[in-house]
């Protein structure tokens, strides 16, 4: 999997010489956050997993300045927070909103955006922050929630999965040095 990754990702040598990368400063250019070893990438992917669920386009943005402090695996964060998309955000946002709805103990209800029909731009804003307000603290807390126990999940999943892999191929390695020893 390793050799997977570093083969589609730069490495920081390459990012330092781009003249837009270079423009960003120094703090892209640290090696960390484009070396992969299971550390960097269990913080790249629980990091990913978090700022998945940020709403709108600044989940990449939260995930780039998440990677830089935490020194994680910058490519493998921004890769993983593609898992909220169009397909999959309804589902995760509901069950964001049952779980703050949980913590909370509020009893509203998840209900459908207004649509703007033949009502005025006012209206349908006013309409629409009403809507906001009653999902609001269920809602928020609830994506606070889910994407900290998908941020441990996917951390946790990480190591032991890299640790696995790293076992499975130190077997095979003694298998090999034993079959070709000679006793």
């Amino acid at each position: 999997m390793r050799k997977f990754f570093q083969r589609y990702t730069p490495d920081h040598a390459t990012v330092s010489k781009n003249r837009v990368f270079a423009m960003l400063g120094k703090p892209l250019a640290h090696p960390c956050l484009w070396h992969l070893n299971r550390h960097s990438a269990a913080r790249g992917v629980a990091i990913g997993m978090f700022c998945g669920l940020i709403p709108g386009p600044f989940q990449m943005l939260g995930a780039g300045i998440a990677c830089i402090v935490a020194r994680a695996n910058l490519p493998l964060a921004l890769a993983t927070t593609f898992y909220t998309n169009p397909l999959t955000i309804v589902p995760l946002y509901f069950a964001a909103f049952t779980i703050g709805r949980f913590v909370t103990g509020s009893d509203a209800h998840f209900v459908m955006p207004p649509e703007k029909g033949a009502q005025s731009l006012l209206d349908w804003s006013i309409a629409l922050m009403h809507w906001l307000a009653g999902l609001g603290e269920p809602l928020a807390i609830g994506l606070l929630v889910l994407a900290a126990l998908l941020a441990v999940i996917s951390y946790f999943a990480v190591k032991v999965l890299w640790t696995m892999h790293l076992r499975r191929m130190i077997r095979q390695r003694r298998a090999r040095c034993a079959a070709h020893t000679p006793t």
